[in-house]
């Protein structure tokens, strides 16, 4: 009898102690990173919802919150800047403050286009990714970074939940390097697109919304703030 109790708890503690195994070795495999090339030959889910993206026709856009001259007529410029959801110009996923000077600002972004060799159906898709803002008197590299280089951005977060946990690093790291390097995936149908830093004359009570153009290139439309979307606040 005592033999057969000891049995059964060696035998309870065998099954706890393998299924405490199967779920450190479940979480492990959710966790642990893949390389870039597995995600981009071999994950079908990022694939998916790089496909799934629709095309774009506005990204964001811009107001002044206010401007003032100061004794040596030097122009400073507070100026809220905003974000919007990929195929949802309605929807606001992110909005900053960035104080300017001068009343030209540049805005700088990175395209980055996944071909026929990656999408492997219908048309190209792109991604619009805000890197940096600033005046006519800085220079780009002292820029007020609007996403933060490296980081999974807001507006494409259903392509972040494609991935495991550590695979959104190694993912995002590589988009944006090609900020420096536009020609690293290439081999994979996914190039960078160069010359995306706009810039306008911003002035109070207009809104400048950015909007794709139809080769993809970013530009600003100016409204009255009387007739922009009802999304703006």
């Amino acid at each position: 009898m005592k033999d057969r109790k000891a049995g059964k708890i060696i035998g309870t503690l065998v099954g706890l102690t393998a299924l405490a195994v199967a779920a450190v070795l479940g979480l492990s495999f959710y966790f642990s990173s893949s390389s870039i090339h597995s995600l981009l030959t071999e994950n079908h889910e990022l694939n998916q919802a790089i496909t799934n993206l629709t095309k774009e026709e506005q990204i964001g856009f811009a107001t002044v919150v206010s401007q003032e001259k100061d004794a040596l007529g030097q122009i400073s410029t507070v100026l809220k800047f905003v974000q919007t959801a990929a195929g949802n110009p309605k929807e606001i996923v992110d909005e900053q403050i960035y104080v300017i000077q001068g009343d030209v600002v540049h805005f700088d972004a990175l395209i980055v286009k996944f071909g026929d060799a990656f999408v492997k159906q219908g048309k190209e898709r792109a991604l619009y990714l805000w890197r940096r803002i600033y005046g006519e008197q800085t220079p780009p590299d002292q820029g007020k970074a609007i996403q933060v280089p490296e980081r999974a951005p807001e507006r494409y977060f259903a392509i972040t939940k494609s991935l495991k946990v550590n695979d959104r690093a190694v993912f995002w790291e590589a988009i944006w390097s090609l900020a420096n390097d536009p020609q690293r995936l290439s081999e994979y149908g996914i190039t960078a697109v160069f010359g995306n830093a706009i810039y306008t004359k911003v002035e109070l009570g207009k809104v400048y919304l950015f909007k794709i153009g139809a080769t993809g290139q970013i530009y600003p439309e100016v409204m009255d703030f009387a007739g922009a979307p009802t999304v703006l606040p």
